[in-house]
């Protein structure tokens, strides 16, 4: 199928994002105004403009949206703080439907606050992040797993995000991997696309998506050594897809191992998540042609396409078919 042709089919899919659904505070801070705290001594960092948008899960969500999926519903957790209201504004106002989120009172909202020179564009100053390193309590846990099972017949297909760098981990928890590996089999036409940057070995009867640090740190953990082969049999993955930047990524799966170089781009401006904006476009497109080489050309035009705007960028369908190759 031609790119235009694929888009076309988008309009047509039901996605549902679960998993670790975050909140990007983008927050402008002038340096001149560092006063001293009266109180302390320690200069303040003076905050002049806030840009919210949804991240991690969330951040697909936005891919999906931008490139003209149908629906788009995330299911994942959210604090009853100001940051949980915040993040629900951010999904509603882009169209996202948020009703499958899990209130958890105590819980912070995942959040990353990034601190912006007002002066310079650049961020310069370290990232605060608010995060949850407890176990999720059991209610939660339940209700997340209870909701997940009851929304997933409706929807053409699952990408699911695991976020968290902590032992702890966040919703995705070792019931929710069990959940999804059930639903796997008990539909094998239901597309599920894992990306998950600490336990992707862990995850069962999916296409899942690491990057290349990811997988290799993966197939050690799980094998002793880096072998792609025998990491995706061990996981029965459908299909084990390695992003590698810029370069294009590796694909895995039953015939064995095959290259998809991406388009060279000379000065990419961020690629802060290039790797959820690659998993919107190559998910949606393995789920309307089937062909994992087709999806994985797919996603790295469109990593190429965001890799080219500040912050989490998107891309729209206009951007993918003006994409041209020499």
């Amino acid at each position: 199928m031609t790119n235009s042709a694929i888009l076309d089919e988008f309009p047509k899919l039901r996605v549902l994002v679960a998993g670790d659904v975050c909140l990007d505070r983008w927050c402008r801070y002038d340096p001149a105004l560092a006063d001293p705290s009266r109180e302390t001594g320690i200069p303040r960092i003076g905050v002049v403009a806030t840009v919210v948008t949804p991240g991690a899960a969330g951040t697909i969500a936005n891919n999906l949206i931008a490139l003209g999926a149908g629906e788009v519903a995330v299911l994942g957790m959210v604090g009853t703080d100001g940051f949980g209201y915040e993040l629900r504004g951010a999904l509603a106002v882009r169209g996202i439907s948020h009703e499958l989120m899990v209130d958890v009172p105590g819980v912070p909202t995942f959040t990353y606050t990034k601190l912006i020179n007002a002066q310079t564009e650049h961020e310069d100053l370290p990232r605060v992040d608010f995060v949850y390193t407890h176990p999720l309590p059991q209610a939660a846990e339940r209700e997340l797993i209870a909701r997940l099972e009851r929304a997933a017949p409706a929807y053409d297909l699952i990408l699911l995000s695991d976020q968290p760098e902590t032992s702890q981990g966040g919703v995705v928890t070792p019931a929710m991997r069990d959940c999804l590996a059930r639903l796997a089999l008990a539909r094998p036409d239901k597309l599920i696309w894992v990306d998950s940057r600490l336990r992707a070995e862990h995850f069962r009867h999916a296409v899942v998506k690491p990057n290349q640090q990811e997988a290799e740190a993966a197939s050690l953990r799980a094998l002793g050594r880096v072998d792609y082969a025998e990491l995706r049999r061990c996981m029965q993955a459908r299909c084990l897809i390695v992003t590698h930047g810029g370069k294009g990524a590796l694909v895995v799966d039953e015939s064995g191992e095959q290259w998809v170089p991406a388009k060279a781009v000379a000065n990419p401006v961020d690629i802060c998540g290039a790797g959820d904006s690659f998993s919107a476009g190559a998910a949606m497109t393995l789920a309307v042609t089937g062909d994992a080489l087709q999806a994985t050309g797919f996603g790295n035009l469109v990593a190429g396409i965001t890799i080219m705007k500040k912050g989490t960028g998107t891309a729209s369908p206009e951007e993918v078919r003006a994409v041209t190759y020499p």
